[in-house]
């Protein structure tokens, strides 16, 4: 039986480890990169209406981003259940985590939905004072809002898909649904092929019909292929007490953790919001790039969750270990490296989304402070991912909130509301918190505690894994 101990030391298996982690980071990374870059020629597309609307589409964006911190843990507790549910081959366990998954995702969709349809000027107040600003937001938010909805519907599907490690599909479907935003901006913003010139809203309509081609697609790709899992409805409902109280006890901490910080976010949207128009409209460019990079390595980061998570769920506790150490490190140098992409060709990308002069500036120098800070804050990302997947998710959740709130948002209102310090100042102080965490996550990293099955196999090999992580520890304070 699999205890959790390794019987020797062997080398890491780096060659099928890398297999194994290409074959689900990159279908994920093209699919996620292919979503932001259908919002970066969004921006692009529209940024000819002027940086007013450019300025606007990027606070619309940041609504949206709220609404993904909304639904984010559940995601993220889904795909803890479901990957380790995987590694352990328990089909019920896949379809009610499942079932229960979309059913939460969904109610944060209709509360993000209606807010947009019926009560958008309400949104835009809340993220700028700029009354132009939030003349054309409304015209986009009341239409964007039925695609909320279909986009948070695949995102479940793809979430299942991804923690089953199918993740061809929703790649598939994403270049479908990349294509139909790309041609339908083209017909609705200008009007071609007949079509009235909308604007701002054409571009809403866009997105609206390209969320409906994922989600047709995803149900095409997957009814073709045979995929089991998303169809059995009755299974996705088979929920009990126990099972229930089950699942919110893990994603408890990741709920919180991701409506916390994305009210906290909010709050530095809204100050930054306060500055010049060439400011947010330099920060509705930033946040489209990061978007690009980070969608790159959220690639990475969901391949760590599915392979440590397996793992667990499969009572290979060491393999676990010894993965999530190397994880960590591999991603930092891979997000390293897109950040020098996108710097390398900033130039064309900035004056692409109609920044110049002031506007420039301000959108390069947000450019090399994130440069610096996202290899620290990509390293603090996949630790906490790989600890949810792994059954914490406690730890770096109570470390992000407390730093969001007791250093980072006091630092941000502070340099932006008292001290009126300068927009890069104000900027920076939205990251000042990642080098500290960054230390306290790989204690925690080193430590094994993190390990925390939901499967009888991974119960089963814990008390092993814990009494070796122990005696190295303890060997390690002898030596010295």
């Amino acid at each position: 039986m699999n205890t959790g101990q390794q019987t020797g030391k062997t080398a890491f298996p780096w060659k099928s480890f890398l297999r194994n982690l290409a074959a689900i980071a990159i279908p994920i990374a093209v699919q996620n990169l292919l979503t932001t870059t259908a919002s970066m020629v969004d921006t692009m597309m529209v940024a000819p209406l002027g940086e007013l609307s450019v300025g606007a589409l990027g606070l619309c964006a940041q609504f949206s981003s709220l609404m993904f911190s909304g639904y984010w843990g559940f995601v993220g507790g889904g795909m803890l259940f479901i990957s380790q549910y995987w590694g352990s081959k328990e089909d019920d366990g896949i379809e009610r985590s499942y079932g229960m998954t979309l059913a939460c995702m969904m109610t944060v969709a209709a509360v993000f939905g209606c807010l947009a349809i019926f009560a958008p000027r309400t949104v835009m107040r809340l993220y700028t004072d700029k009354e132009a600003i939030q003349e054309i937001g409304v015209q986009y938010l009341h239409i964007v809002g039925f695609a909320y909805f279909m986009q948070v519907f695949s995102m479940a599907m793809s979430a299942l898909l991804r923690a089953t490690e199918r993740v061809k599909i929703p790649m598939a479907a994403s270049i479908a649904s990349v294509a139909a935003n790309l041609f339908l901006n083209w017909v609705f913003i200008y009007g071609h092929l007949g079509a009235p010139a909308m604007g701002i809203r054409g571009a809403a309509l866009a997105t609206t019909c390209a969320a409906a081609v994922n989600v047709l697609t995803i149900f095409l790709l997957a009814w073709r292929t045979h995929y089991p899992y998303l169809f059995r409805v009755r299974g996705h409902f088979r929920w009990s007490r126990s099972r229930l109280k089950s699942y919110f006890v893990k994603c408890f901490p990741i709920i919180c953790n991701e409506v916390l910080i994305g009210v906290g976010n909010m709050v530095i949207n809204v100050t930054l919001g306060r500055q010049t128009e060439q400011v947010i409209a330099a920060l509705a460019v930033f946040r489209t790039l990061e978007g690009l990079i980070i969608g790159f390595f959220a690639g990475f980061s969901n391949a760590a969750s599915i392979l440590v998570g397996k793992c667990v769920g499969a009572g290979e506790l060491d393999t676990a270990f010894e993965r999530a150490k190397r994880l960590v490190y591999l991603c930092s140098c891979v997000i390293f490296l897109a950040d020098l992409g996108v710097l390398a060709v900033h130039g064309p990308l900035l004056r692409g989304m109609s920044l110049s002069g002031g506007s420039y500036d301000a959108g390069l120098r947000m450019l090399l402070i994130y440069a610096v800070v996202s290899v620290i804050r990509m390293g603090n990302w996949i630790q906490n991912d790989t600890y949810r997947a792994s059954g914490d998710a406690v730890y770096g959740t109570v470390l992000e909130i407390v730093f969001m709130y007791c250093m980072v948002l006091p630092l941000v209102l502070l340099s932006g509301f008292v001290w009126k310090l300068p927009y890069w100042v104000v900027f920076l102080c939205c990251y000042i918190d990642e080098p500290v965490r960054y230390v306290l996550m790989q204690i925690h990293l080193y430590s094994g505690k993190w390990v925390r099955p939901v499967t009888e196999l991974g119960r089963a090999a814990l008390p092993g894994f814990l009494a070796a992580r122990r005696a190295k520890v303890s060997g390690r304070s002898g030596r010295r």
